[in-house]
């Protein structure tokens, strides 16, 4: 089966990102954490940065907004080179407008839901959005044990879209490894970001082809 891997450069070498972005160019694409230290307690990864880091990527960016206030910020992700932009629904006020305000920038537009947000307020959005992505750690630090407990959630998403042909990316992200990807993948997943079972020991690409070995 043919899956979707998004490493996390959160668990890359921060002072030699342009190389560690090259290690991964096997990738479909490299995943972005913005967080602002208000939505979630930590900071990293702001507009000028992700802009730069599109300039040298080798595979396109997908960016995930940790941060309060996606409804004034997210179109700026779009405008500094991000292939895509997922933002937190807990944070928007209008998720609908900041949808079309992406697709009208030329970014693909997701929505990410934490581990406690219910999918059941939200079944409008992923009529209109290219990516769900569902935490499957809580956000905002990157190294998190995979949560198992969120599978009958991701069985419920993947469930609804497959009754209403719905065909956005259904994405994961925390605690995602050889192990836990047959997991999430059987549930319902397609699109897996991994962080330190990329980075974490040896060659990247390597681990890359080794969780793409995985998905059965």
């Amino acid at each position: 089966m043919h899956i979707r891997l998004h490493p996390s450069i959160l668990a890359a070498d921060f002072v030699n990102l342009e190389s560690e972005l090259a290690r991964i160019d096997g990738a479909d694409a490299v995943h972005v954490d913005v967080m602002d230290n208000h939505f979630v307690p930590a900071i990293i990864f702001g507009a000028q940065m992700v802009g730069r880091i599109a300039q040298v990527s080798p595979i396109p960016l997908d960016v995930h907004l940790m941060i309060e206030n996606p409804d004034l910020h997210a179109v700026t992700y779009a405008d500094m080179g991000a292939q895509s932009v997922t933002f937190h629904v807990e944070a928007a006020k209008d998720s609908h407008a900041i949808i079309s305000a992406l697709h009208e920038a030329g970014s693909l537009a997701g929505v990410a839901l934490k581990p406690g947000t219910a999918l059941e307020p939200y079944y409008e959005l992923f009529h209109e959005v290219d990516t769900v992505l569902l935490m499957t750690v809580e956000p905002g630090a990157g190294g998190q044990s995979f949560m198992p407990e969120m599978m009958p959630k991701l069985e419920a998403l993947a469930g609804y879209l497959k009754d209403h042909g719905l065909t956005p990316l259904v994405e994961v992200d925390g605690g995602i490894t050889t192990t836990t990807l047959p997991i999430a993948l059987r549930s319902g997943a397609n699109t897996f970001v991994a962080g330190s079972s990329v980075y974490g020991s040896g060659e990247p690409n390597f681990n890359i082809e080794a969780l793409r070995a995985c998905a059965h």
